[in-house]
């Protein structure tokens, strides 16, 4: 019996003698990992990105936007028809059960100036409950309080974009800045969130009280409406039936009959970013599956790399035997050397794999997640492999006799 150790040595030195033959084989593992580990990083990283937004968001939201507006028989879409306005808000938040806080909102691009310096962006008329339910912090100020909503103040909270776009290093606290032809004191900057999932920038923005923005900013012919209503819920345990009573209160409010269409529409935003979430897992774990089929073509090509090594080895399999070597012994070899091929192949399609997630990263912009998980799987897979495809042929050779495989030419 030959032990395991020196067993290990015959097969390194097998090995070591066809160098390219074992570089080729291991081949197809090294893609195999590789392009498993990339996958995943890709996969990973969206869903980390896309929860990160989620997040930036806010839970336990509904969103109601006003009706749409049919000209010349086309419909406009969604928020075209002022059918929302303050009160609704007002009476959603002391009506509706299980809400934790409401905002309205509207918003207009505009032009903003600082001394020499000027931007065009989103400002956007609100209450201090739109940054609590949409996750805004506060970097240095102060958020709107309720007399800023009561005296139409011209006063704004401004994004990091715009603050470095009007001041540049400057402490924008303070300062006054011109929306259209309107002063406006900034007494407040947000923290950054950077882009969403979209791309577009979520610190280019300017919030304003909602009634400043009514009255002295936008200007409407249907003075006191709003584009749409941010609800938050205290716990996602009343968003199905916070969506049926502000349904039921808006279309008693507008004196819709049973006969008529909503004039609004309610989305639940929370089931939207399950949604998104599940179909990025599922998106994840399909690319994984994807590039794991690289790493069983990988496992084919060491099985018949093998299997012409036994046939390529036959005498020196009947040389063994002769000298005492049992069929398991020769069995264990051959299931080593395919072990070895396919983990060593493994080790390099991890760190190329690692190599060109980070270069996907750094050139493509794209957002990548290395996990342990990963590193794991691939290897412990790449293993299996090895082993699944290498035992066949460590079967058959230790099938041999040792008289036929002496005479073997």
């Amino acid at each position: 019996m030959i032990d395991f150790k020196s067993l290990l040595k015959m097969s390194v030195v097998s090995l070591k003698i066809n160098k390219m033959r074992s570089m080729l084989t291991s081949l197809g593992i090294i893609i195999g990992v590789s392009a498993v580990i990339i996958m995943l990083a890709v996969g990973t990283g969206a869903s980390e990105k896309i929860a990160k937004d989620m997040e930036s968001m806010g839970s336990n939201l509904l969103m109601i936007r006003s009706g749409s507006v049919t000209s010349g028989g086309v419909r406009m879409g969604s928020g075209t028809k002022p059918t929302l306005t303050l009160k609704d808000a007002e009476a959603i938040e002391k009506s509706v059960n299980g809400i934790f806080a409401v905002a309205p909102y509207s918003s207009e691009a505009q032009q903003l100036t600082y001394g020499n310096q000027n931007w065009s962006t989103t400002v956007a008329g609100t209450t201090a409950s739109y940054l609590v339910i949409r996750n805004w912090e506060i970097m240095s100020g102060r958020n709107f309080i309720p007399e800023d909503i009561k005296n139409t103040t011209k006063v704004a909270i401004i994004g990091d974009t715009v603050s470095t776009e009007l001041f540049g290093d400057m402490d924008p606290i303070n300062k006054t800045i011109r929306i259209g032809n309107i002063p406006f004191k900034v007494i407040g900057t947000l923290k950054v969130k950077g882009e969403n999932g979209m791309g577009m920038d979520q610190d280019d923005l300017v919030f304003i009280p909602i009634t400043t923005a009514q009255k002295k900013v936008f200007g409407t012919d249907f003075p006191g409406t709003v584009k749409m209503i941010n609800v938050q819920t205290q716990s996602d345990e009343y968003l199905s039936s916070a969506e049926q009573e502000i349904a039921e209160l808006l279309r008693k409010r507008h004196h819709l009959g049973k006969t008529q269409e909503d004039d609004f529409q309610v989305r639940n935003l929370t089931e939207m970013q399950e949604t998104i979430k599940s179909s990025t897992r599922t998106m994840s774990l399909l690319l994984g599956a994807i590039a794991s089929v690289s790493l069983l073509v990988g496992g084919i090509g060491i099985m018949n790399i093998m299997l012409v090594s036994v046939t390529e080895r036959t005498k020196e399999i009947g040389i063994r035997m002769a000298i005492g070597a049992k069929a398991s012994d020769i069995r264990l070899q051959f299931l080593i050397e395919s072990f070895l091929l396919s983990i060593i192949g493994g080790l390099i399609g991890v760190l190329i794999g690692i190599l060109g997630a980070k270069s996907m990263e750094i050139f493509g912009g794209m957002t990548i997640s290395i996990s342990t998980f990963s590193i794991v799987l691939s290897l412990g897979f790449s293993g299996a492999i090895g082993v699944l495809f290498g035992y066949y042929p460590a079967y058959k050779a230790s099938l041999l006799n040792p008289i036929d495989a002496l005479r073997y030419e």
